[in-house]
């Protein structure tokens, strides 16, 4: 049975990313800063882990080799999201976006590379976002992490595949998923920005109420796992592919589009 460790399991995209892989015969190990709140809820394991915090995962990787030999396959997926102008985030928010998306992705996929760099085997496959493509508009520290993560596993990929480590990215649109209901605002607000903040934030709220669940997300990660030579990017949702195309091709195209959108 293939061992799993999923970061941000207990609920949105990461709890149907979990309950998918479970139900098709993973041994799946999820996990959470609060444990004890969720150890009786899901038919998997959930472990403790602070992706911020480097004894946090030392912890968690003791832990999750006492119970298994092998590590298949690591799955980055919590996150957070900060929404707000560029210049209304302070530095203290942005490095917190950063620190959270992107170097806890990292911190966890080098605590895995060791033990799977001895196996020579192994998949990571971390939880991007159409958002690390494009731009999306008051979310700019959320759209650099997710395109720092782009960066970085894109390079990796490269670095370990001799040792048969295979790396992915699954770049969704808009989801179903808890990340609005957790949003950090930016702080100090500029009255400047007052009305366009409102009508973009109005939009993107909108937009994840009214999307899809998660199950396409899932549905690749099962077929990610069961490739003997997955792809890097996987994109996914409704607009995953043409909003990129017209970026790249027709970038005054994509941005009156965006423009409109948000009501910019």
């Amino acid at each position: 049975m293939k061992t799993i460790l999923i970061t941000g399991a207990t609920s949105g995209i990461g709890l149907v990313i979990a309950n998918q892989l479970h139900q098709n015969g993973y041994k799946v190990y999820g996990t959470s800063r609060m444990p004890e709140k969720f150890r009786t809820k899901f038919p998997f394991e959930i472990l403790e882990l602070d992706i911020t915090s480097e004894e946090s995962i030392q912890k968690c990787m003791a832990t999750l080799l006492a119970k298994t030999s092998t590590i298949d396959a690591l799955i980055n997926n919590a996150g957070i999201g900060v929404c707000g102008s560029a210049e209304e985030t302070s530095i203290e928010q942005a490095y917190k976006q950063i620190e959270t998306n992107f170097w806890g992705a990292v911190k966890m996929t080098r605590a895995v590379l060791p033990f799977m760099r001895k196996q020579r085997f192994g998949k990571i496959i971390t939880i991007g976002s159409l958002a690390g493509i494009i731009g999306v508009p008051y979310q700019s520290y959320y759209s650099a992490s997710k395109h720092a993560i782009e960066g970085f596993f894109k390079t990796l990929r490269i670095e370990v595949r001799p040792f048969n480590i295979k790396i992915s990215v699954i770049e969704p649109g808009f989801f179903k998923s808890n990340l609005h209901h957790t949003f950090e605002y930016a702080q100090p607000v500029i009255p400047d920005y007052d009305n366009l903040r409102k009508n973009a934030l109005a939009v993107l709220n909108d937009s994840i109420e009214k999307a899809r669940t998660p199950e396409p997300i899932a549905r690749i990660v099962l077929k990610i796992m069961k490739s003997q030579s997955p792809d890097f990017s996987y994109r996914v949702g409704k607009n995953s592919w043409l909003a990129p195309f017209l970026q790249f091709l027709f970038f005054r195209v994509y941005e009156f589009g965006v423009r409109v959108k948000f009501m910019l």
